[in-house]
């Protein structure tokens, strides 16, 4: 029988020291771990100094299996949201609860974790592209290009690269798709759960938009006091409808409309 092997197979292989090893997504391992190390070391001040980050529900987390989770956030800046999520998974690999004081998590921070992000916001310089290679899920905004409204055909290759990222590890997603706050929730999570069926971790962050610029790169404010809360995981009933789905997202990252902004929209 004709045994046929890939590159990438006779490489890992060959590797006796994993230098070789990619993900599922094609990111070199070693790559990968060296760069959450090198910006979890830039950016720490940022979260434990120059601002202060309160973390709460981790013991959440100690427990969850090491892949097919899916972490769903309410989204206030492009990176700074998802550096914090880094230095916070990393921490908590090493066992630390609740906090990120001891930055020694750093030296082997946690490599298998992926974020959903838009392709458009990934390729807009080298800063965003390093991100990249830390784990970005890139994927084609159906409603939303360049900062207008479109109207375009679902990215469903999109969907298969966090189909992969879920096997590999841990995704977050950011169900808006915007970092506006209360925007709706996109139905491709809903699909998203619906097929893969992952154990959903609702999350909900504070404090970001204020301290950091869209982008979350330049401080607008500093000693902001920073929130990220982790709720408890669930697993969704198969049975139900995605428009059901999309509902006990919005209650579960706290984005449904205030009463008093309805009463002034109106």
């Amino acid at each position: 029988m004709e045994l046929k092997l890939s590159p990438k197979h006779i490489l890992n292989n060959l590797d006796v020291f994993g230098l070789f090893n990619q993900d599922e997504l094609g990111n070199f391992t070693i790559l990968k771990r060296t760069l959450i190390a090198a910006v979890g070391a830039a950016t720490y001040w940022r979260y434990a100094v120059i601002n202060k980050l309160d973390i709460e529900g981790t013991e959440y987390l100690m427990d969850l299996p090491d892949t097919n989770v899916l972490f769903l956030s309410n989204h206030q800046t492009y990176f700074a949201d998802v550096m914090a999520f880094y230095h916070i998974f990393s921490s908590v690999k090493w066992g630390f609860k609740d906090n990120i004081k001891v930055p020694i998590y750093l030296l082997a921070p946690r490599v298998k974790s992926y974020y959903v992000a838009a392709n458009e916001t990934m390729n807009k310089g080298l800063i965003p592209k390093l991100f990249s290679l830390a784990g970005a899920v890139t994927v084609n905004r159906s409603w939303r290009a360049n900062g207008q409204e479109v109207k375009r055909d679902v990215d469903t290759s999109g969907q298969d690269r966090i189909g992969k990222a879920l096997q590999e590890g841990w995704v977050v997603s950011f169900p808006q798709g915007t970092t506006s706050p209360y925007a709706p929730i996109r139905k491709g999570t809903a699909h998203l759960i619906k097929e893969f069926n992952p154990i959903v971790v609702p999350v909900v962050i504070n404090g970001f938009r204020r301290a950091f610029d869209k982008k979350g790169l330049i401080f607008k404010k500093t000693n902001t006091q920073l929130s990220v809360k982790f709720k408890e995981p669930i697993r969704f009933d198969p049975n139900l409808s995605v428009e059901e789905i999309v509902e006990q997202i919005r209650q579960m990252i706290e984005q449904e409309v205030p009463v008093e902004k309805m009463k002034w929209m109106k």
